[in-house]
Formats: structure tokens, C-alpha cells, sequence
């Protein structure tokens, strides 16, 4: 791999689904803030709501998810249940209309290792507390390996309308090295069964560098990807941090591909993608040409939030469950890391906040250049300040970190334009994090760029 390429592969760099980032927050963040926050939200703006279900049937060790796998459904059915008296205490403190909810979406874990009664209550309650929009969008994400058709039946008489798959990869040699066996024939029938329910707009998530992989292989799983035509794909790379997460010690060192493999395995799987037929949205996801993200890179309204690329261009994110982050003009919030933590905090009658950041009007102004940057590839930063209130100068170090970038062909610089050509789509983070002020090397406080 050539060497300048082989430094920005191996560079720690945040993901920017945030700015600043998570690093960034603060532990011991006043609750009275959030509920400062929460009573200023604008009456009329729309509003997006994440609940985080930390729950799985199996373990997968490749995960880096906040997780665990309960001994049996009790647990799971006590969380529900805590969840529902969350969503009450912390809608409590927002005014405005009802049904301004036009963005919900259930992460994991696998939310669907709720029951169906247990999923229908928690959706009833942000329908009772905020309201869920007409015509809004209500995504859940599901495990292929236990999903029923009876399932499928039961979101969407809850009102789901798009889906998400975690597929990874379809070799076999590479499930078993994962722990997470689920052959083609198992997600298509999914598929099947979803569109046949009626929810037809279903997310697929991909993964490169897992052990055992190979070029050959990533390519395969591309096509039969592309056969099932999942509306979009998402592409990450693995994340090796068997310290942090000790289930990745099941993962053998020697299983894993190089860093020039990697490289090699995520173009691979772009060039595979949009030879059949999708575009390549941002750094990471893919769309077919109807669904509505493509028209949102189109028309410069794509965004960047904690699911990753969105159309969701709501004023303020609200998130329930454990660890669950929520997004606000002013700032971020998030709730406690620790189960036991957070049901002791809503039994107690409070909003479960563990950590957070208010944020300032320089966090506003680089938070902005570094999500067009993430979105288009493109950004005039000088331009942003101003309609920020800041100068030129305040971004001095910034372009002054970006002559070495545009020195090894990272980006391009045409008077106040800041542009990353074509080949070097796959370092955008390297040269978002020119502009972040925050940021700290550190080893292993990221993820890898590539």
C-alpha cells in the first residue's frame, strides 16, 4: 500500500456523527439542563426520537454495540417497562403540539428480541407523550436469525415502514469465525416476508475487514447483496478492540485482514455496489436511485446524525433507554451507560442523564463545515463562519493542518473551497478533523480510517 495512503489508513480518526464528539462529554451532566433544553424546544419544529433496546439472543463477536444477553425475559420485560416511565418523565418537559415525532427509530442490541406487545406499548407511549407525525418515518433494526414472519405482520400494524438487517457478510467460513451463522437463503426469505407484510424500505448493513474475509469473498457477499436490493446499504469497517470489548477476544489476530486488505476490500465493495446500479452516498452508505436519500445528496439536504447518513432534518433527536444520546440545539445529552444506573435514576422519579455537553457558537459554526464536508466532499468553511459570525481567522489553524493534507492529495484548495477528490472519498475524516478544535490524539480512541 503506498505509504502516505498506509498513514491516513491507520490513523485514529472520530466518525463524526457528532461535533464535537462523544469524547468530548461531560460525565455528571446536570439533569436540570436537559430539562432546560427539552422546555425550549420550538413548539412547532419537528422532533426524531431514538429508544435503544441493549438486548440480544445471541452474541456475535465481532460487536461493539452496547449489549448483553439477558438469562431469560424478565429482564428485558422490567426494561420495557422502565422505558415506558421514561418516555413519560422526559416528554413531560417538552410543550408545544403533539405529532411532531417524524423520526423514530429502534437501535440495539436487536430491538426485536423484545415481544411484540412489549414493542407496541413503548410505540404507543411516544405516540401518547409527543405524538408520532403523519406520513412519519418508524424504523426498527432486526436480527435475520430470529425474525418471523409473524414479526413482520406485527410492526407494521404498529406502523413500522422501514427496516434494518445487520447481514455483515454472507460466507460461511466468515459467519463462523463471527458466531453469527445466517445464510442467504434465511435473509432473503426475510426480505420476503417483510415486503410481503408491506414494509418495503429495508436497510442492510455490511462489514469489511472481518476475519476470514478476502476480496473474492466481499465481492460475492456484494452481488448477492445487490440481488435482494435492500433500498440502502451501509459499509463499515471491523473494529478490533478486544480490550474494550473482551468478546472480541474470540477473534483471532491472525483471522484479520491488513490494512492494505481492508483498503482493497472497501473499494471493492463500492466499485461491486454501484456497477449494480447504487449510489454511493458519503463516505460509507449506498442507495437505490428511488429512495429518498439519494434525492436528499441531490438536493443538498442530507444530513449526518448518530444512525449515520439521514434524511431526518429535525430540530432536536430525543433518545430513551440505556446509554441512548439525544441531540439538541444547544447541545447533547446522554443517558446512563449502566442498566442498573439508569433504572435506579427513572425509579427515582429523574430524567437518566449521565453525561452531556452544552454547546458553544464555535461548536455550532465547525459542526456545520465538518457535516457538509461528511456529506458532500466539498465545503467553503469561510463562508460557514461568516453566517456564523466568526472571520476568516478563526480557521487559521484549520487551513493551516490542510496544506499537508492537500500536500498528499487529500483535498484540493481553490480559494476559500475545500474539496477531497474522488479516490480519496474513503479519508474524509482525516480532512473533517482539520476543523475540529476538540480533538486529541490519542491511541486507540477512535476507530481506524479505513
Amino acid at each position: 500500500m503506498d505509504p502516505v495512503l498506509l498513514k491516513y489508513a491507520m490513523a485514529d480518526v472520530p466518525r463524526y456523527t457528532s461535533y464535537p464528539t462523544a469524547v468530548q462529554f461531560a460525565s455528571d451532566f446536570p439533569q436540570e439542563t436537559v430539562k432546560r433544553w427539552l422546555g425550549e424546544l420550538d413548539d412547532d419544529k419537528s422532533l426524531s426520537a431514538y429508544v435503544h433496546v441493549p438486548f440480544c439472543e445471541k452474541l456475535c463477536w465481532y460487536c461493539g454495540c452496547h449489549m448483553s444477553v439477558p438469562n431469560s425475559y424478565d429482564r428485558a420485560a422490567q426494561y420495557t417497562d422502565l422505558l415506558v416511565r421514561e418516555i413519560a418523565e422526559t416528554s413531560s418537559h417538552v410543550g408545544g403540539k403533539k405529532g411532531r415525532v417524524e423520526h423514530l427509530h429502534f437501535g440495539g442490541g436487536t430491538p426485536t428480541y423484545l415481544k411484540s406487545a412489549d414493542i407496541e406499548r413503548i410505540v404507543r407511549a411516544i405516540d401518547t407523550h409527543l405524538g408520532l407525525a403523519d406520513g412519519g418515518e418508524v424504523a426498527i433494526e432486526m436480527d435475520p436469525r430470529t425474525f418471523s414472519r409473524q414479526a413482520g405482520a406485527d410492526l407494521v400494524s404498529m406502523g413500522f415502514n422501514r427496516a434494518s438487517f445487520g447481514v455483515q457478510d454472507f460466507d460461511r467460513t466468515v459467519q463462523e469465525k463471527i458466531n453469527r451463522i445466517q445464510p442467504f437463503e434465511q435473509v432473503e426469505q426475510c426480505m420476503n416476508d417483510l415486503r410481503d407484510a408491506g414494509i418495503n424500505a429495508i436497510n442492510f448493513d455490511l462489514i469489511y475487514g472481518l476475519p476470514g474475509q478476502t476480496l473474492d469473498s466481499v465481492i460475492e457477499t456484494a452481488h448477492l447483496t445487490a440481488k435482494l436490493k435492500p433500498s440502502r446499504i451501509a459499509v463499515f469497517g471491523y473494529a478490533h478492540v478486544p480490550w474494550f470489548k473482551r468478546h472480541m477476544k474470540m477473534i483471532r489476530d491472525e483471522d484479520l485482514p491488513g490494512v492494505s486488505e481492508r483498503y482493497q476490500q472497501t473499494i471493492a465493495i463500492t466499485e461491486t455496489l454501484v456497477e449494480e446500479g447504487y449510489i454511493a452516498i458519503g463516505l460509507d452508505h449506498f442507495v437505490l436511485p428511488e429512495d429518498n436519500m439519494a434525492d436528499a445528496a441531490q438536493n443538498r439536504t442530507l444530513r449526518r446524525n448518530f444512525q449515520g447518513y439521514t434524511v431526518d432534518a429535525a430540530d432536536a433527536l430525543i433518545g430513551f433507554g440505556v446509554s441512548s444520546i439525544s441531540e439538541f440545539p444547544q447541545g447533547f445529552a446522554q443517558g446512563e451507560r449502566d442498566t442498573l444506573s439508569w433504572g435506579n435514576a427513572i425509579e427515582a422519579g429523574n430524567i437518566p442523564i449521565n453525561r452531556g455537553l452544552e454547546k458553544t457558537a464555535e461548536d455550532h459554526m465547525r459542526a456545520e463545515i465538518i457535516e457538509k464536508l461528511m456529506c458532500y466532499f466539498t465545503v467553503d468553511p469561510v463562508a460557514i463562519a461568516e453566517s456564523h459570525g466568526f472571520s476568516k481567522g478563526e480557521l487559521i489553524e484549520a487551513f493551516e493542518r490542510l496544506k499537508q493534507l492537500e500536500s498528499d492529495g487529500m483535498a484540493v484548495i481553490k480559494g476559500n473551497q475545500v474539496t477531497i477528490p474522488e479516490s480519496r472519498h474513503l479519508f474524509v475524516r482525516s480532512v473533517a478533523r482539520a476543523f475540529d478544535a476538540h480533538y486529541v490524539e490519542s491511541p486507540n480512541r477512535h476507530a481506524k480510517a479505513v
